[in-house]
């Protein structure tokens, strides 16, 4: 089955360009981020309006609550069925989104390549061994992972701290992402398309997104979500931005600690996007910066179309 993807890092026009290009094929879109899969998070994570979703059908978006765990198992398990469903309907699987793990567990069954960092999630597990006790610490892997806690000792909190950072920025226990990694999951064909800015000008549009975001009851969302007991236990929380406004509810961060904070974890995520996507095989990288959009999305036309085409030799 031949599928179409969108990579790149954050803030460069992934949504906009996506949806230009789900009119002109005749696509659907498959949302392959680690955040939007949560309901009642929508400012946060930017996603597309319910208008919008109306005229280009999404999937994997608003499919589990914030206090849920969506592991990238469940990614792959959710993602086949629907690409499948997609394409029998004679559409073209367009997937769209900038988590590099989920699509390496689904194009190459390699759960465990990729696998995100998360520097102040690691360092607040490493800070609660401090206070708590590395015993402790390991009793909290224990309780989500009982094949990697077997496996590290109780004193060895750098790896106890990373096995907790997986599994927060995951949702997966670290033993099955390795236990799976070189499992197939599926057939699918796919023609990536890489879109890439000047790192400055990535920077910019971080900078003045969060502020929007801020600006546009990202702090209110946050509020609503912790007052209905979605706070920071769960790795639907964990994610930058969130967390950072859950310390600012709860009195320990100003909100512009928060926004900083923001900005700059993103921008730490936007550099780790391009070292992973980099690795990717065999994608047509267009700079967004040199060849305009409406240009770059008539290249983009012409060789999805002699991908698909493909299909019929």
């Amino acid at each position: 089955m031949k599928v179409v993807a969108i990579i790149g890092p954050t803030a460069v026009g992934k949504t906009a360009l996506s949806l230009e290009l789900a009119s002109r094929l005749g696509a659907e879109i498959v949302s392959v981020d680690s955040r939007q899969v949560y309901r009642y998070m929508n400012v946060g994570t930017d996603k597309v309006s319910i208008e919008t979703r109306r005229e280009i059908p999404h999937h994997l978006i608003d499919v589990c609550d914030p206090d849920e765990t969506f592991t990238v198992a469940d990614f792959v398990e959710s993602a086949v069925p629907i690409a499948r469903g997609i394409a029998d309907r004679g559409r073209v699987p367009l997937f769209v989104g900038g988590t590099p793990f989920y699509y390496d567990a689904l194009f190459r069954g390699a759960l465990s390549d990729g696998l995100p960092h998360d520097r102040v999630i690691r360092e607040r597990f490493e800070r609660a061994a401090e206070t708590e006790g590395a015993e402790a610490l390991h009793k909290r892997l224990r309780e989500v992972d009982e094949a990697t806690a077997a496996r590290l000792h109780p004193n060895d909190v750098r790896r106890v701290s990373r096995a907790l950072e997986i599994y927060t920025l995951t949702g997966t226990a670290p033993s099955s992402l390795y236990e799976n990694q070189n499992k197939k999951t599926s057939d699918m064909d796919v023609f990536y398309i890489g879109l890439t800015r000047p790192r400055a000008t990535l920077h910019e549009n971080i900078t003045a997104r969060v502020k929007q975001q801020f600006s546009s009851g990202y702090p209110e969302e946050v509020l609503w979500l912790m007052e209905h007991g979605y706070d920071e236990r769960y790795p639907s929380m964990q994610g930058f931005g969130y967390i950072e406004l859950a310390a600012w509810a709860r009195g320990t961060m100003t909100l512009e600690e928060a926004e900083l904070g923001d900005v700059r974890r993103t921008k730490a995520f936007c550099r780790r996007q391009f070292t992973w996507f980099g690795k990717f095989p065999d994608v047509l990288w267009f700079d967004l910066s040199v060849k305009g959009v409406q240009d770059a999305l008539s290249d983009m036309g012409e060789a999805i179309e002699r991908h698909l085409q493909q299909t019929k030799l």
